[in-house]
């Protein structure tokens, strides 16, 4: 697998592959600590560590353990690597629909949870899921068998990962009657519409839930407050139209439905730890960034 990520991806930084939802990853460099937005995503490290932090825990997702997330979630990443062992990963985006419909075929002896759903989670990557890794892999590397075999190695990507250990913990994020399910979709609707006036009373409406539990069972999700989760999505997606299209920072404020540039610029640099300029700045150099570079919908 590292062999055939090494051809498939030869620069750093993040390459689209020939699917739409798999992208191929790649560090030459350890990264320190960083702000990071995931889209909801499976995560499969062949070489080198990354290390994510969220909620006062630590995942770890390496050759061993790979690392899922059921709601688009920012939290902070930081990755181990060198120039004689690149960091070398996949990313496959979650594709709601398959999941939802192959969580319903399956049997229901492992889908009840003993314990409240979490948002993310690393697991042992067991020989199975490996082996659909690897023909994804190697399915990539030939278009016409990525075009016709793909999307049916991803489905069974799929299958292993709700099949696995924690996939009870995937499911749940699909079933809108719990809490966890309602506030997962409103995580989505807002990574959808994140520069849309959004307010806390229209998301707990929208949740079936009164404000102040709204606020309850949002917390326990995500680990921050709506309104914090909300500017963290906007920066995010600020940041990217920044390296991605070239844009100021008056102009990405703007389209990310920030009111003040100033305030923008502001909590720009208290989640990233600079300034707009000098972030982008920094992520061309540190990254050696391409114009398929995407730092908000894919993983850091």
């Amino acid at each position: 697998m590292v062999e055939l990520i090494k051809h498939l991806a030869p620069n750093e930084g993040y390459t689209q592959s020939i699917l739409d939802d798999v992208t191929l990853m790649r560090s030459n460099r350890s990264l320190e600590i960083t702000p990071a937005l995931y889209e909801p995503s499976i995560v499969i490290v062949v070489q080198g560590r990354k290390r994510g932090f969220h909620g006062g825990k630590v995942y770890v997702y390496d050759a061993n353990h790979y690392l899922v997330l059921s709601i688009p979630l920012p939290f902070i990443v930081e990755t181990e690597a060198s120039e004689t062992e690149p960091m070398l990963g996949v990313a496959l985006r979650i594709d709601q629909a398959a999941i939802a419909e192959i969580a319903v075929a399956l049997d229901d002896e492992n889908a009840q949870l003993d314990e409240p759903p979490v948002s993310l989670y690393a697991s042992p990557i067991k020989p199975k899921l490996a082996d659909v890794v690897l023909r994804l892999l190697e399915a990539l590397a030939v278009p016409e068998e990525a075009k016709l075999l793909g999307p049916m190695i991803i489905r069974e990507i799929f299958y292993r990962v709700l099949k696995g250990e924690q996939g009870a913990q995937l499911r749940a994020s699909l079933q809108f009657g719990g809490h966890y399910g309602r506030i997962a979709q409103v995580l989505r609707f807002i990574h959808s519409n994140y520069a849309s006036s959004l307010t806390v009373a229209m998301l707990a409406d929208m949740a079936h839930m009164s404000v102040p539990a709204f606020h309850v069972h949002f917390k326990e999700v995500s680990q921050t407050s709506p309104n914090q989760y909300i500017k963290a999505i906007r920066l995010h997606n600020a940041r990217l139209l920044m390296i991605r299209h070239g844009v100021n920072a008056v102009t990405a404020a703007d389209t990310v439905g920030y009111q003040s540039a100033s305030q923008f610029s502001r909590e720009f640099k208290r989640l990233f730890g600079y300034t707009p300029k000098e972030e982008v700045r920094r992520l061309k150099k540190v990254l050696a960034l391409t114009a398929q570079y995407d730092c908000s919908t894919t993983p850091s």
